[in-house]
């Protein structure tokens, strides 16, 4: 049990110092004695865990997705309107984005190895949510029906996307949150139902954290 523990604690070690790395440098520049370096381990401990760079990117990849999917859970079983779940989506990814550095490894990986032949799961099921978070918020009035679900599904995270890196550039993320309320000031009116277009700003304010869960 001892053994297993202190392997376990190894391997997120080393989870976490390439997680590190791979946001500072990104892949192509990151090297494994990079991340034994910045793991503070050996080359053989890491080995052990990780055949290779490739492998250890895409776990990276895959906990930042699933701590995406958790959100995504979690956030409709607040039973929330469709509309103010798909907002308070975009801010609790923000949040993850800014705190956790496991996400922005992630997230940088994703768009860097997308130029090549990446993982397409992360961009397919975002947009997926959106899209049918989408069709149930026209099914309750709240977004119109001239809105395709389809179209708006792909375009927000692409939205969301180019909001983040140009917040990373400008501010190192510092500013994310308003950035993305800015977002929905700027979207919300051309897609809401006349019945919540006096709703804007109380819609921009929705949150959720997961201590409210």
């Amino acid at each position: 049990m001892v053994k297993q523990a202190r392997a376990e604690l190894t391997r997120q070690q080393i989870v976490a110092g390439a997680a590190a790395q791979f946001e500072k440098t990104g892949y192509g520049s990151t090297s494994m004695a990079d991340i034994v370096s910045g793991a503070g381990t050996t080359k053989g401990a890491l080995y052990f865990h990780f055949a290779s760079k490739d492998e250890l990117a895409q776990f990276i990849i895959a906990e930042q997705h699933r701590l995406s999917i958790e959100s995504v859970q979690a956030i409709s079983a607040t039973g929330k309107d469709p509309l103010e779940q798909m907002i308070m989506l975009t801010h609790e990814m923000a949040r993850q984005i800014v705190d956790e550095p496991i996400v922005r490894a992630g997230i940088r990986l994703t768009l860097e190895l997308s130029t090549y032949e990446g993982p397409v799961e992360p961009y397919a099921e975002w947009i997926s949510a959106i899209t049918d978070l989408t069709a149930r918020a026209q099914a309750k009035g709240e977004i119109r029906k001239s809105v395709s679900a389809e179209s708006f599904g792909r375009f927000m995270p692409s939205a969301f996307t180019g909001v983040q890196l140009v917040s990373n550039v400008l501010t190192r993320r510092s500013d994310l949150p308003d950035r993305v309320d800015e977002m929905w000031q700027i979207l919300l009116p051309g897609i809401v139902s006349d019945e919540l277009s006096g709703d804007i700003e109380r819609l921009v304010k929705s949150r959720w954290t997961p201590a409210a869960a």
